[in-house]
């Protein structure tokens, strides 16, 4: 007796949509590691029988602009120039994608994605990204609080830079000839000096400048002497 077609025939497992993943951590979040942003893309994946084939990754990169951002030129260089072997793109959330100042400038990224024919996925929002009105209210709005957050932050650092440096601390870079930089506690009592390439590591902590060794600050004070004593000029001196 022949056997039937749904016997004989071999069962086709269904197409695996291939997918690239990319990943960002800023400086300032740490909660944004790459870890943790792979282990939600992967759940992500898992649940909708994506595999992951390759990864791109911009390790403690700010997300104001591409500079610096190698990875996501080169998935952008990639997609461009067709040398791809997947058809979706993985990020864990609007932010990761960046946090421009400008929003058209992600939407334009993702629009360059999108027409090479690889779509862009945010696995850690509360939409799908599926070009719905409803999706591209909330991605447009994610973009515009993105960039908004930066700008702030950058705006909060630098005025408390600024009152650091009126009370006397110093805000990172080496000392000059004839100083050393001098690390001081909450209370202001020395802890010790930092040695080059040497940087504070509790939050509290203050860094000012102290003099350096006594032959470093004699040959200093001997260059302001003859100039403003004695009237040398720089090239004398």
């Amino acid at each position: 007796m022949p056997r039937s077609l749904s016997e004989s025939a071999p069962v086709q497992p269904p197409h695996q949509i291939r997918a690239a993943q990319y990943v960002r951590m800023s400086t300032d979040h740490q909660q944004y590691s790459t870890e943790n942003q792979a282990d939600t893309i992967r759940q992500y994946a898992a649940r909708r029988g994506i595999e992951i084939v390759r990864t791109y990754a911009d390790e403690g990169k700010s997300g104001l602009s591409l500079d610096g951002r190698e990875a996501l030129k080169r998935l952008l260089d990639d997609v461009q120039s067709g040398n791809t072997d997947f058809s979706l793109i993985l990020v864990y959330d609007v932010s990761r994608w960046g946090r421009f100042q400008d929003a058209d400038e992600a939407a334009y990224n993702e629009f360059i994605c999108r027409r090479a024919g690889i779509d862009v996925q945010y696995c850690a929002e509360p939409f799908e990204n599926d070009g719905s009105f409803g999706s591209d209210i909330q991605k447009m709005l994610k973009r515009k609080m993105a960039g908004e957050f930066l700008r702030e932050l950058s705006v909060k650092v630098f005025a408390g830079q600024c009152r650091l440096i009126e009370h006397g601390y110093r805000q990172g870079g080496p000392a000059g000839y004839g100083l050393r930089r001098q690390l001081i506690d909450h209370t202001g009592a020395a802890k010790g000096e930092l040695a080059r390439g040497e940087h504070k590591s509790i939050q509290t902590d203050r860094v000012i400048l102290v003099p350096g060794p006594a032959e470093e600050v004699a040959i200093i004070q001997g260059i302001y002497r003859a100039f403003i004593a004695e009237g040398r000029m720089e090239r004398e001196i």
